[in-house]
């Protein structure tokens, strides 16, 4: 499929202002949609890609941003809840006001520019949601509990929402990357304790998790899943991105516990 659906022409893209989102917001305005993309601050349009301000930690930026948008162009057809950040930092050294700040962008975050598109899907009795969330949500990797938390509450929140807005024409459905060359660490927050304790594990994880973005695919690999999960007439319920979409949630489900947790703790070079 290279052009967008008749019927699906609008498209609001959170978090596009670099990386995955802003790849995907690119693709969807190469194949014939009319894209508005989000960032936090002020952006210029780029590359057909029409620029909002957007906070999704408020109330009354997320209201503003989706009127923005239907005076502009009159509903929206697609949604891609893309914004996100990361949290780095070890379990019992990350106070929960730092958690929160994971949760506050990456799962109410997704809640609340969801609850604002939903009424003009449900009128319409047509739409699609497209939440990207992160396949740590398989694995609580040491060094992003808290991260990994928020994207596994965003998988069940889709998973729920998906049946329930089934019958009004409203598809949601859930795009989980893996390692992606974005610039998401050098945005990422890190817990502010140090407990010594943690010394060496804390250094290893950092360096796993550090060298796999490094070595991470193109986001446009991950733009053209979120562009097939858009578009599929059936879409599924889940579509991993990139290398680990299809081994990781595998091994984690298919192999004995005591063996995935020995690999986990294998590739991140953590005492045994």
């Amino acid at each position: 499929m290279t052009e967008m659906r008749r019927g699906a022409r609008t498209v609001l893209v959170t978090g596009a202002s670099s990386g995955i989102g802003r790849a995907a917001a690119r693709l969807f305005a190469e194949r014939g949609a009319r894209v508005f993309g989000t960032s936090r601050s002020a952006r210029p349009d780029d590359a057909g890609v029409e620029m909002l301000r957007l906070d999704v930690r408020r109330e009354d930026s997320v209201r503003q941003c989706v009127e923005e948008v239907r005076a502009r162009a009159g509903g929206i057809d697609i949604l891609v809840n893309n914004a996100g950040v990361m949290l780095e930092g070890f379990a019992e050294e990350t106070t929960p006001d730092e958690a929160e700040t994971a949760f506050a962008t990456n799962f109410f975050g997704t809640v609340r520019v969801t609850n604002a598109v939903l009424p003009g899907m449900r009128e319409r009795r047509s739409g699609r949601i497209v939440n990207v969330g992160s396949l740590a949500a398989w694995v609580g990797e040491p060094g992003e509990g808290f991260y990994a938390a928020s994207k596994a509450a965003l998988a069940r929140y889709s998973e729920a929402l998906r049946q329930e807005v089934w019958h009004l024409g409203v598809g949601v459905v859930l795009v989980e990357p893996g390692a992606f060359t974005t610039d998401v660490l050098n945005a990422a927050k890190t817990a502010g304790a140090v407990i010594a304790d943690y010394d060496g594990p804390r250094e290893s994880a950092h360096r796993t998790l550090h060298r796999a973005m490094a070595r991470g695919q193109d986001p446009r690999v991950a733009a053209e899943v979120i562009w097939k999960a858009a578009t599929d007439r059936r879409p599924r319920g889940r579509y991993g991105a990139g290398r680990e979409g299809f081994w990781v949630p595998r091994s984690k489900t298919l192999l004995p516990q005591r063996l995935f947790e020995r690999l986990l703790r294998g590739a991140y070079r953590l005492p045994r």
